[in-house]
């Protein structure tokens, strides 16, 4: 199938691209055939994030947003930001809290039914959007530039062989592809490595989001209510922090967010989110209330930093498949947005003068005189200072982000580098203290496996397993001897297990794929990156509802 544009991810990055392409082909009478590839299930179903919405670029993209329904309802009204200890909260007063953390002019929102949303825009302008097909593979040129990609074939058995089922996959061919997959996009990462796009650059840094859905008794219902969280019950040296929104409808948004870059390998990032939900502050916004959605998913935090080269011979990267994220801000999809944007203005403009598999280097030359890049130049020491411990950390925040613009600077005047990947950072378990967590009490804490029914994940499975292993040794042989296993605790959804033969004794790494909600975690936190995870068949995976 050919195209002029394929986008691969109908996320907010992506559709944006295909918004823009036809918005300037409608205007300029110039016709523009564009296609957008979504792994899940329709447009929506894989998106997760906390969120609060900066309407900054929405209301670029399409500036008739509330006429045409847009599922922005809520208004933030009010923004906390606490320091917890194991049993007391300290609220920052609202005069010293930096402007990063204020929200004023926000929404506090579902991103997948804003998500769904642009996908029915996108359609409406004579998008056409493919939900249910993976792309698998990169195709490319004689001469090396990027022809389009491929979707992987359905219905082939564990073994790799044809059923009764099996569909063969298609081809994209397009002038431009662009990849907007999400943090640790698939084959956004075979890209970065193929043309060194991340050359000189800080290596990308990932937190993992674990979130939770509440519905809530209404004499506790504080709409529009903006909670951050730093502290307990991560210690000085782990970065990471909570958020708790309170949506339209007596419904409560929340999670923790663990830097990937964590060095006791006894932690589990899930088992801290129950935790975090016990603490009195939190703990009083939920009582009487129901669990009703859960989910994970990682987060490209490194900033300006660590953004890679966006442009290659016949392709671009938007949103966190670029790792456009501002982590300061605690919000990306209005950076998703815009870079979605910028990218098909570059796009359109080459397809005008007949061009076709080059560099859009208009696209990154457009981002450097943007907004956002000034937005993301001032962030850009964010998480470098955390690596020095959360005490530096949040002082430094408070000097870059209230202190400096108080003095009329726009932008810090040094810049901090980080020069190690996140799964370098995991020490020996033997040199580490050993954390018990409690058990769950179902009714405030849960465990992984019913909350991953609540993420409604399901693969077909009798499919080739799309967490594939470079060597089978390894897990048993360095991550279990070495580093006690880590897999079993990092893995928000009970994905890894280590399992004892009965008949020999040895203890194997058994892989529960069909539990998958596609966080890409373990590809990030792997010591030995010996795991690798590979596009599944179209349309698995969650099927999140309100996230």
């Amino acid at each position: 199938m050919e195209y002029d544009v394929v986008i691969v991810g109908a996320g907010p990055a992506g559709l944006a691209t295909a918004i823009r392409l036809k918005q300037l082909a409608s205007q300029h009478s110039h016709d523009v055939s564009v296609c957008v590839l979504e792994k899940g299930s329709e447009p929506g179903a894989h998106i997760l994030s906390g969120a609060v919405m900066d309407p900054v670029a929405l209301n670029e993209l399409l500036p008739d947003w509330q006429a045409q329904g847009a599922p922005l309802h809520q208004p933030v009204t009010a923004d906390q930001v606490l320091f917890l200890s194991e049993t007391g909260a300290k609220a920052t007063p609202d005069w010293l809290v930096p402007e990063c953390f204020h929200n004023h002019g926000n929404y506090v929102i579902s991103l997948g039914a804003v998500t769904k949303w642009l996908g029915e825009q996108a359609e409406a302008l004579g998008v056409e959007i493919f939900p249910g097909f993976a792309a698998a593979e990169v195709l490319y040129h004689e001469g090396g530039a990027v022809k389009g990609v491929a979707t992987n074939h359905m219905g082939l058995g564990k073994d790799g062989e044809p059923t009764d089922q099996f569909q063969l996959g298609m081809e994209l061919h397009a002038k431009y592809t662009v990849f907007a997959e999400g943090a640790r996009g698939h084959l956004g990462k075979q890209l970065l490595a193929r043309f060194q796009l991340d050359a000189g650059k800080d290596p990308q840094t990932y937190g993992i989001g674990i979130k939770e859905l509440w519905e809530i008794p209404a004499d506790k219902a504080q709409p529009g209510l903006v909670v951050h969280t730093a502290g307990w019950p991560l210690d000085e040296h782990t970065y990471g922090g909570g958020f708790l929104y309170h949506l339209e409808g007596n419904k409560v948004t929340l999670g923790l967010v663990v830097g990937l870059d964590y060095q006791n390998p006894w932690l589990s990032p899930f088992e801290e989110m129950q935790r975090w939900k016990t603490h009195p502050s939190i703990r009083a916004h939920l009582q009487g209330g129901k669990r009703i959605g859960y989910g994970a998913r990682a987060i490209a935090a490194g900033g300006l930093h660590s953004l890679p080269k966006t442009v290659f011979p016949g392709g671009a990267l938007v949103g966190c498949d670029a790792g456009y994220l501002n982590a300061a801000r605690i919000k990306g999809s209005h950076a998703a947005l815009k870079s979605g944007m910028l990218c098909a203005e570059a796009a359109f403009a080459a397809l005008q003068a007949g061009r076709s598999g080059d560099e859009l280097s208009a696209y990154p030359a457009a981002f450097e005189r943007s907004w956002l890049h000034t937005e993301l130049d001032q962030a850009r020491n964010f998480k470098a200072w955390f690596k020095k411990g959360n005490t530096i950390g949040a002082m430094m925040t408070g000097v870059e982000h209230w202190l400096l613009p108080k003095l009329g600077m726009k932008r810090p005047p040094w810049s901090l580098h980080r020069s190690h990947a996140d799964h370098t950072s995991l020490r020996p378990a033997a040199t580490c203290p050993r954390i018990d967590y409690p058990k769950p009490d179902g009714q405030l804490t849960f465990d992984r496996l019913s909350s991953v029914f609540l993420s409604s994940t399901n693969h077909e499975e009798n499919q080739p397993a799309h967490l594939t292993l470079k060597n089978p040794d390894t897990p048993v042989a360095t991550n279990l001897a070495q580093f006690a296993g880590p897999e079993s605790r990092y893995c928000p959804a009970g994905v890894y297990e280590f399992v004892q033969d009965n008949e020999t004794g040895v203890q194997r790494l058994h892989i529960n794929a069909q539990n998958c909600v596609h966080c890409k975690t373990c590809d990030i936190k792997d010591p030995t990156q010996n795991i690798v995870w590979v596009t599944p068949e179209g349309g698995g995976g969650p099927n999140y509802a309100g996230m």
